[in-house]
């Protein structure tokens, strides 16, 4: 087989991977023009000679049969008919539900649809407004308790365990709450804790960065979809916010923003810098009723005590070097007061009865401060005269210094003064006792002795060190994610390699241990740790709440009590690792109750050529988050990392918590790695499930490079995307170039190397395909608003991911249009050829990932031999009208796709959450598949066992095959799907 040049896409469709046993039942498409290998390709968009409803026909079904009833599953399973044959004879009976093949685009216009499988065609053209929160969503007013017998600030623990994020604060009143930081996972710990989000009021932001409001956006589109009116909250930050508000509106619909409330200096008339003269030595405050004060004291890096050096490191390159006074936007800190009313005195009925007074209404009012008229004459009766001596209302301080340059300036603040007060026995006139300081700070800056000195002035405050402390990572904040994954470990160490728990064996010294040698008034931050504010008796610490620790060994113990045969499943499990060719009468494995038998398909010994001689270093695939819309106990959002090892990696979607389960999977200092060796990013299109985690990822790649040479990241994405990114870079520096998924189609890249040919002077069998060619679908593409006006600005970028791509090991990333919504795409990954000892070409494997979408036919092509596809799967079978209506796919469809097109294996992934633990599939037509969980990691190597696992997978989630009613509701809630 003669080898293509390198990214001359010999394009991902080869079927010599492999020969596989339903071949018969692909679809056949006419052959593409090529002259220079056997290789078959992708049809260049002018050719139209495959665009028939008939091709449909050929699409594989399996014998139908009806879901069997498990005698531990609560619900029957009724199977609609949901095979594409099937969907193919339903007649039109919705005007908006076109066919198939209605979604190819024309120049500037849509060709009339032939009958065929059903899609949502509003949705796939962004006219569906079917699931958008309500035009005009209102801020939550409340009525307020000043008479609030409950308050305490509570460490909600996000990201401490992954070190991830920073850690949210709440403050907690009895009508209202408060929330400081809305890191990355912020809903997912909600909903696994049992914390109400709509019951938020106000967030605020101790800086405005990714690592501080990064689960800000799907944190809206979630509020924005609650209930039937939806709702919307104040979120309060520092100037920078206008930088991240400008961002997010480029994929949150604006029934959804938030209220923003900025304060502090505003940006520069360019945008590029804040001129900061003078000091921030102020309280700025922000909220005053009869229930809290919160006010604000802003930081800003002070340049001028520091080298050259930190302060460039600090500054950034982009920001004037004249004004020692300017800070770049991201660079803005803020501790924040909360002070609540002082406590009254306790009422004295006799006083009162003394002064005239009878019990009524009017005690109520001079305990709540009001002075009223004696019953008995004409004297007025004061609060004073009634009321014991009062307690001055608590003080929190939240306190994010996150650089020796901010310390600098907290230093020197006077506007903090009253709240200092040396020592217990020295307490000057008018200071306020401050009860809890909750330190953000890192333990970089917690350990310096400046710092420590500024602590002391607290005198008996007590202290919470919130930074990232490394003994945190021992407890998982997600522990039910956690106790899957131990529970999956088990069964399948192989597939499952991360146990959910961390040890600290390895973890050096704590850098705050001096700070903790005083246990009585500094504390490490520990997940749902509390500080009671009110009932004033109850004032300090509660570690009631704080979960437990658990290990891995407790965990299986408790699975054997539960599934006893799941021991036995295990060993089965190992033994096809060590006798991964076949198997025999003792790899036949059946309990008492006949719970599983081993599907006679599984025997299939047939492994595609290019799995020969592969080895464990070649390639690995991670799923890091397998749900759909939004995170949940159990799945985070859609993300997988392909794993090239010494080649680096590449991330496939990015939702929002992708660095904390890469953290989990790898560990804090392996993810980092990870993350460092990243190669390029693809995005499948722009919806907050998918692309979320983008500014966390790239901004700590950026940072853990800082130094050393090295290339930006090639982000490949629709073009809605880039919009986003240019504006969220004017906050923090992404350190990335942006390519159009557009510009990654197999039409577009055969464009660009014909137009390299043309400028070598080479021109001549690809003439036609050239992008100026008169008449051409690519013309019209370079003239549409949004897109470049020349080549040249695409091409460097392009020829950049060739390079990266050919390091890489990698031959071809292609993206190909799928039904869904605007700019949807899926991918194909295919990697070079490998020649063996005896100087044989062995053909590279090859990955196709179908993003979200309904089955159609660019999905179908690109599958063409594809080693592994990777498919969303929705919906359950019985659900297809859901699927049509969302453009999504039910688990068979996926199944079908697969079998259509020759794919030798299928992960189905993207559960909709409303089925909490596994979903529902009828193991009828499983024969080559898997059900994708996260953290699953499936080696090259290993990829032929795929199908030996799912029975097992069964067994070990036997109770838990229900569907979770309770979630439907969600899946309307969300702008996202």
């Amino acid at each position: 087989m003669p080898q293509l040049a390198t990214f001359r896409l010999r394009l991902l469709l080869s079927s010599a991977n492999h020969h596989h046993r339903h071949s018969a039942a692909a679809l056949s498409f006419p052959k593409a023009r090529s002259s220079s290998t056997s290789l078959p390709l992708l049809h260049k968009p002018h050719c139209r000679s495959y665009r028939s409803p008939l091709l449909l026909a050929n699409f594989s079904s399996l014998p139908r049969k009806p879901y069997r009833t498990d005698k531990r599953n609560s619900r029957t399973f009724d199977r609609k008919g949901s095979t594409l044959r099937e969907s193919l004879d339903k007649k039109g009976s919705n005007s908006d539900k076109g066919g198939l093949l209605a979604m190819e685009e024309t120049e500037g216009s849509r060709k009339a649809a032939p009958e065929g499988l059903g899609f949502n065609r509003k949705r796939a053209e962004g006219r569906d407004e079917s699931d958008r929160p309500k035009k005009n969503l209102q801020v939550k007013v409340r009525k307020l308790n000043p008479a609030n017998t409950i308050s305490y600030v509570q460490i909600l623990g996000t990201g401490m365990d992954t070190q991830d994020t920073s850690p949210s604060v709440l403050l907690f009143f009895d009508k209202q709450r408060f929330i400081f930081n809305a890191g990355e996972g912020l809903q997912r710990f909600c909903s696994e804790h049992k914390i109400k989000l709509s019951k938020i009021d106000h967030i605020f932001l101790s800086r405005v960065c990714s690592e501080t409001a990064g689960g800000l956006p799907g944190l809206l589109l979630t509020l924005a979809g609650m209930g039937d009116e939806g709702m919307s909250v104040n979120v309060w930050g520092p100037s920078d916010l206008k930088y991240l508000v400008d961002a997010m509106k480029y994929f949150i619909p604006n029934a959804a923003m938030v209220h923003a409330r900025s304060f502090g200096p505003m940006p520069n008339s360019n945008g590029s810098s804040i001129s900061c003269t003078g000091k921030f030595d102020d309280h700025l405050v922000l909220i005053d009723d009869e229930v809290v004060k919160i006010s604000a004291v802003l930081l800003k890096p002070n340049y001028s005590g520091a080298s050259n050096v930190a302060a460039e490191k600090c500054r950034g390159s982009n920001s004037p070097e004249s004004d020692v006074n300017a800070t770049k936007p991201g660079d803005l800190s803020v501790v924040y007061v909360c002070e609540l009313p002082e406590i009254k005195g306790k009422f004295d009925p006799q006083k009162a009865a003394a002064l005239g007074l009878r019990p009524g209404p009017k005690y109520r009012e001079l305990q709540l401060g009001n002075s009223v008229k004696s019953d008995r004459d004409d004297t007025m009766v004061h609060p004073s005269d009634v009321l014991g001596p009062s307690i001055p209302g608590p003080i929190v301080l939240l306190v994010d210094c996150p650089t020796t340059l901010h310390l600098q300036e907290l230093l020197s603040l006077q506007c903090l003064s009253p709240y200092y007060i040396g020592s217990e026995s020295d307490v000057p006139e008018g200071s306020k006792l401050v009860n809890c300081v909750i330190h953000l700070t890192p333990a970089t800056v917690t350990t310096t002795d400046d710092y420590q000195k500024w602590m002391s002035k607290f005198g008996t405050a007590q202290h919470i060190m919130a930074g990232h402390e490394m003994k945190n990572i021992e407890i998982p904040i997600l522990k039910s994610s956690a106790r899957i994954s131990a529970r999956l470990n088990y069964l399948c160490p192989q597939f499952f390699p991360s146990p959910g728990f961390w040890s600290l064996q390895s973890v050096a010294k704590n850098p705050n241990q001096d700070l903790l040698a005083r246990p009585d008034r500094v504390i490490p931050a520990e997940n749902l740790l509390k500080f009671h504010l009110r009932p004033y008796a109850n004032l300090g610490f509660d570690k009631s709440g704080i979960p437990k620790a658990s290990s891995t060994s407790e965990i299986i113990e408790e699975l054997f009590s539960e599934i006893p045969e799941v021991e036995n499943a295990s060993k089965l499990v190992n033994q096809f690792w060590q006798n991964s060719r076949g198997n025999n009468e003792e790899n036949i494995y059946t309990d008492a109750n006949d719970i599983l038998t081993e599907e006679p398909w599984l025997d299939d010994r047939t492994l595609p050529s290019c799995l020969e001689n592969i080895t464990r270093d070649d390639m690995e695939i991670v799923l890091l988050g397998t749900g759909s819309s939004q995170p949940s106990k159990y799945r985070n959002v859609s993300s997988i990392f392909i794993n090239l090892f010494s080649r680096g990696g590449l991330l496939l979607d990015c939702g929002e918590g992708t660095l904390g389960q890469l953290k989990r999977r790898f560990g804090v200092q392996g993810a980092d790695e990870a993350v460092k060796g990243l190669r390029c990013i693809w995005i499948s299109h722009i919806h907050a499930d998918h692309h979320a985690g983008l500014g966390r990822i790239l901004t700590l790649r950026q940072d853990l490079l800082k130094g050393t040479p090295h290339e930006p990241i090639v982000v490949v994405g629709p073009r809605q995307l880039k919009r986003f990114l240019n504006a969220y870079q004017r906050l923090e520096d992404l350190d990335m170039l942006f390519l159009d998924c557009y510009h990654t189609t197999e039409a577009s890249l055969e464009a660009f190397e014909s137009y390299e040919s043309d400028e070598n002077g080479n021109a001549g069998e690809n003439d036609d395909a050239t992008l100026f060619s008169r008449g051409s679908r690519m013309e019209s593409f370079w003239k549409r608003p949004g897109s470049p006006t020349q080549i040249s600005a695409v091409l460097p970028i392009v020829k950049s991911l060739k390079k990266i791509l050919g390091e890489a090991g990698l031959d071809a990333l292609v993206s190909f249009p799928v039904v869904h919504c605007p700019q949807a795409y899926g991918i194909a990954l295919q990697a070079a050829n490998r020649t063996n000892g005896a100087g044989k070409i062995i053909p590279g494997w090859k990955i196709v990932y179908s993003g979200d979408t309904r089955p159609c036919v660019e999905l179908v092509r690109a599958s063409r031999g594809a080693t592994i596809l990777i498919h969303e799967a929705t919906f359950e079978d019985s659900m297809v009208e859901e699927a049509i209506a969302r453009n999504h796919s039910t688990t068979k469809e996926a199944v079908e796709v697969g079998d259509s097109a020759g794919a030798y294996r299928i992960i189905l992934t993207h559960f909709s959450q409303r089925y909490p633990k596994i979903p529902v599939f009828d193991e009828g037509h499983m024969h080559k598949t898997c059900i994708a969980f996260d953290l699953m990691s499936v080696n090259i190597a290993d990829v032929h066992l795929l199908p030996k696992v799912l029975p097992f997978l069964k067994v070990l989630f036997r109770d838990d095959m229900v569907v979770d009613e309770s979630e439907d509701a969600n899946l309307n809630a969300a702008a996202a799907l």
